[in-house]
């Protein structure tokens, strides 16, 4: 055993290497832990801004989705209340008295036939006393009804009995929806939330309507909907346009959109679908989509052009070329977000004392002092934010100044974009009605990001902008307290017998003057 244990000592080397090279092989190995630790995180862990209803949608992908929201129902159903000598059943969250008003009710009576109803008692014929009412919840699949227009003509038998020359009279024609075709705006308005509000592509309503009988191709829907955006709906989007460029207060966002047939690029490259919309200081919030080949800060340049205010952003650079007469708001979650990932990126044990958690209980205090000022006016937030917020921002940039860290890790990068954005994210204390995030921006993005996983792509950049404008309008109503397919029907019923070059015909059709009957 010591004969080989000489000859292991005896092949064993000493192996020697700058002190440079040393230190930089284990920040390589330093990184690399990092990513792994981030990487299993973001895979198997959760995040602070995560919230049940998004586990819950996650959990869907992953399981059977009855299985996952009924074993939740059931363990609702399975809690009592212990009350002095019995048990009582919690309520029900959803009940049906809090359907809307308009939900017709079909009654179904059930009566006994007359030979039960004779009393075995005294063989008198049994009298109604009264009834036990039990209600239930009917589901049905979407209507499809033929609509034929009688247009009728007249003409005058006296005159044609004293041949009197006399015309003949027709009933006016209401202007198709689209000239020389069956579709009417219940169908396309119908079509248009189906794949922009719930998320069903054309070829999966195309099946559905298949087994039910209905022969009708998603090519003819997409022709549908095509003509529509272009035709009906592109003049209200650029008015809104117009309207949005009026305002003070803006957000903007963007994200990735595959256009299969873009010319001079490839399908696997990345377009984008650009989000700008109103802030929280109006009551006529408008929220804007715009389709565009790439991410070059020409686009929000030229988009907008003639505005002149605040401009909620996250720190893509692009924003920060954009006129002197806009101002870039830089956005606290963000900066939040890459500390929260510096924390998650350290082992176990050393997270709690370290710089990113002093970073992270920074940003945690600035966010708790904004929650505090929410029910204040615009002039009371901005003298409170001077005097709560100001002095924790200075004390944050002082310690960030004295601290430091591989630029490549998580904490580098957190203090990276910390001291980069530092100008923009100061900007919310310019004025009361600024926002302290650009969540704004995100949760109008999420939507468009959630219908994405369902259509995947666009095939082409026309039916790219086509989409822009769909879903432009739908998220528009719906901030404005409009039904997305009641406000859409009405538009495209009413705009066919429009001048929609005229400006003031076309204002009469944005969502604020929407009839009573296209609210949600």
């Amino acid at each position: 055993m010591k004969k080989h244990e000489k000859q292991i000592k005896s092949t064993e080397e000493t192996v020697t290497i700058p002190r440079a090279e040393y230190e930089n092989m284990q920040a390589q190995i330093q990184w690399l832990m990092e990513q792994l630790r981030l990487s299993r995180q973001k895979r198997f862990g959760m995040t602070s801004e995560h919230t049940s209803e998004d586990v819950m949608e996650q959990l869907s992908l992953l399981f059977n989705e009855a299985e996952v929201y009924a074993d939740q129902g059931a363990q609702e159903d399975d809690s009592r209340v212990v009350v002095a000598s019995h048990k009582r059943h919690k309520k029900h969250e959803y009940t049906l008295d809090e359907l809307p008003e308009d939900v017709p009710v079909e009654v179904v009576e059930h009566r006994l036939p007359e030979e039960e109803l004779i009393c075995p008692e005294c063989g008198e014929t049994m009298t109604e006393i009264g009834k036990d009412v039990r209600r239930r919840l009917k589901l049905e699949p979407a209507k499809v009804v033929v609509v034929e227009d009688w247009y009728y003509t007249y003409a005058c038998r006296k005159c044609e009995k004293e041949n009197i020359e006399t015309p003949v009279v027709k009933a006016a024609r209401e202007p198709n929806f689209i000239p020389g075709s069956f579709a009417t705006p219940e169908a396309a308005a119908y079509l248009m939330v189906q794949k922009f509000t719930m998320g069903s592509p054309l070829y999966r309503q195309e099946q559905e309507l298949r087994h039910r009988g209905i022969p009708l191709s998603r090519q003819t829907m997409s022709n549908w909907l095509l003509w529509g955006a272009e035709h009906l709906l592109k003049p209200v989007y650029n008015l809104l346009h117009q309207e949005l460029l009026k305002r003070e207060v803006l957000h903007a966002d963007e994200t990735t959109l595959q256009v299969l047939h873009e010319p001079g690029k490839t399908a696997q490259s990345k377009s984008y679908m650009w989000l700008y919309r109103t802030s929280g200081d109006t009551d006529r919030p408008i929220v804007l989509y715009e389709y565009q080949p790439g991410r070059s800060a020409c686009h929000p340049k030229t988009f907008l052009a003639g505005f002149k205010g605040y401009l909620h952003t996250d720190g893509y650079p692009g924003y920060h070329s954009l006129p002197d007469e806009i101002t870039v708001v830089g956005c606290w979650a963000h900066a939040r977000r890459k500390f929260d990932e510096a924390m998650k990126s350290l082992p176990k044990g050393k997270a709690k004392n370290s710089s990113a958690a002093q970073g992270l209980a920074y940003c945690n205090l600035l966010f708790k002092i904004e929650e505090g000022l929410a029910d204040l006016s615009p002039k009371e937030r901005y003298d409170q934010r001077l005097k709560q917020a100001k002095p924790v921002l200075d004390a944050m940039l002082a310690w960030a100044n004295t601290r430091t860290a591989a630029p490549k890790s998580a904490l580098g990068k957190a203090f990276t974009y910390l001291k980069d954005q530092w100008p923009y994210l100061l900007n919310y204390l310019k004025d009361g009605r600024l926002e302290f995030s650009n969540n704004r921006a995100e949760r109008s993005i999420k939507p468009f990001v959630i219908d994405r996983k369902n259509f995947l792509f666009a095939n082409t950049p026309s039916g790219a902008r086509s989409s822009a404008v769909i879903f432009s309008l739908i998220q528009t109503a719906t901030e404005n307290g409009l039904d997305p397919y009641r406000y859409l029907t009405w538009l495209l019923s009413s705009a066919p017998e429009m001048d929609l070059a005229q400006p003031k015909v076309v204002q009469l059709l944005l969502p604020w003057n929407a009839p009573v009957v296209c609210k949600a």
